[in-house]
């Protein structure tokens, strides 16, 4: 976790400011409700800003993956279901160019 750098006021507790900001996310509550349990909102709020800025919440995900891949806690596997992708609307209408007829044919040819 970072630590003071200059001469500014130490942080509070990581734990609770990070408990914080995942309070705020999980309830979807703007960043002036999150409870005064967590400490100040604004403190938070700041905090979590500057993580964003220098990269410390991508560097944090990376430690946090490379301890659970080593343990074999992760699995990479991915798998996507397009069922629920919708069309667009223009793209509703739209006649299918595969070659085939949309319609039920007989062995003639003529549309049954």
């Amino acid at each position: 976790m970072p630590t003071v750098s200059g001469r500014s006021r130490p942080w509070t507790d990581h734990r609770r400011a990070v408990e914080g900001m995942a309070w705020k996310y999980r309830t979807g509550a703007p960043w002036r409700d999150v409870p005064e349990r967590f400490g100040k909102w604004n403190s938070i709020y700041k905090r979590f800003n500057r993580w964003a800025e220098d990269s410390t919440w991508e560097q944090l995900l990376a430690v946090v993956q490379k301890q659970a891949d080593a343990a074999v806690k992760i699995d990479w596997v991915v798998s996507i279901d397009s069922t629920i992708a919708r069309v667009h609307q223009h793209g509703a209408t739209l006649t299918r160019g595969t070659g085939g007829s949309t319609e039920s044919q007989d062995s003639a040819g003529r549309a049954a």
